[in-house]
């Protein structure tokens, strides 16, 4: 069974010459970002940390469809991004069980001077997937992406739209257990945007979780049994929403 459990889960990224911030911009920095923290044993050489994400303890079981409220700087895609295994906890410690499909950047990884058929292999990899995998999905992503023969050309001959169409097709390809989403994708113009809903839509219900962090908590109660509200990289409040 899918689930996943985090205990007193911290994470923290070093700030480089801290000692020569404004004051000024410290406070900006802590009211957008985290938490400024300065460990007693470093005081002395003026190192310093953003703290993103401060001792989350959760458990997320089969079946739940969780949302992650907060505004810019909350911690919202961080947690994400330690979900999908790209940033690593500082301390604490995180159990997943199940495939995960990560949503948070759908085309990290793109190389522009590579095809749009090499990119799909790219991404498929990085999102862990095996080459027969990928090569059982290959056709049917060049399919829903609608590239035609463009799909032999370099990434960056696209435009922005092409390349959006490619790394959604990519994505939604490949069931995963465990959906995480960084808002709710809209890509492509309004005709593909209509069959990229759907198609996300059939992920997501196929998915044994899903995971959704978004600033509108409208958005999240529509789609989320229950709601994880982060402030300043700390949990603050978890409620219910009612059907």
């Amino acid at each position: 069974m899918a689930h996943i459990k985090a205990d007193n889960l911290t994470v923290r990224y070093p700030v480089f010459d801290a000692r020569h911030r404004t004051l000024k911009g410290s406070i900006k920095l802590a009211a957008t970002g985290g938490s400024i923290f300065v460990p007693d044993s470093k005081k002395r050489l003026g190192t310093t940390y953003i703290e993103a994400l401060h001792d989350l303890s959760f458990t997320i079981e089969s079946g739940s469809r969780i949302g992650i409220f907060g505004h810019n700087g909350s911690g919202k895609t961080t947690l994400l991004k330690v979900l999908a295994g790209i940033y690593s906890p500082t301390s604490g410690t995180l159990e997943i069980s199940g495939s995960v499909g990560s949503f948070v950047d759908i085309a990290a990884g793109v190389d522009g001077d590579l095809s749009g058929y090499d990119n799909i292999y790219i991404r498929g990899l990085m999102m862990g997937h095996s080459r027969s995998e990928i090569d059982r999905e290959v056709e049917a992503i060049i399919d829903f992406s609608g590239l035609g023969e463009f799909i032999y050309m370099p990434i960056r001959t696209y435009s922005s739209g092409m390349w959006a169409r490619l790394a959604f097709s990519t994505a939604t390809a490949f069931r995963s257990d465990i959906v995480l989403l960084d808002e709710w994708l809209s890509v492509g113009d309004e005709v593909f945007q209509k069959t990229a809903q759907d198609r996300l839509a059939s992920v997501v219900d196929l998915a044994a979780i899903l995971v959704l962090a978004s600033q509108s908590l409208d958005l999240l109660k529509s789609q989320c049994d229950q709601i994880i509200v982060l402030e300043h990289g700390r949990i603050t409040e978890t409620m219910k929403v009612e059907k």
